[in-house]
């Protein structure tokens, strides 16, 4: 049974950081495509950011473009996302993903993602 379990939310000032943290249990986490994906409230879950299963490529909305980075750890079964020079409309439910096909190439498009995480709040305050 495949596990996706976030943390590393909470509540920060604009200007802040924080950093998420997604570990993986249940699949070949080494061969998965990853990726985070954020919810605002009375919005649809939007993309955030990519990253390929061999983490040579990554992807990002133009809006966290040079203030947010994806990274992941094979050997810990965990993708990141450090969020730095936060802004209030960061604020989100912020959720993991693994593609729903082993070996894929990430995307940026909700469903190519089979598996989700229960998600983590990020609250920026101004």
């Amino acid at each position: 049974q495949v596990q996706l379990v976030e943390s590393g939310g909470g509540l920060v000032q604009a200007g802040g950081s924080l950093r998420l943290s997604c570990a993986a249990s249940g699949l070949t986490f080494s061969r998965y495509p990853m990726a985070w994906f954020r919810q605002a409230p009375g919005k649809e879950r939007e993309f955030v950011a990519a990253i390929s299963w061999s983490t040579s490529t990554t992807y990002y909305v133009p809006s966290v473009k040079g203030r947010f980075t994806i990274s992941r750890d094979n050997a810990k079964n965990t993708v990141y996302l450090q969020m730095n020079s936060l802004k209030p409309e960061d604020t989100a439910i912020y959720y993991c993903a693994a593609a729903a096909v082993s070996g894929s190439y990430a995307s940026t498009r909700k469903t190519e993602y089979g598996y989700w995480g229960q998600g983590t709040q990020v609250t920026v305050s101004s």
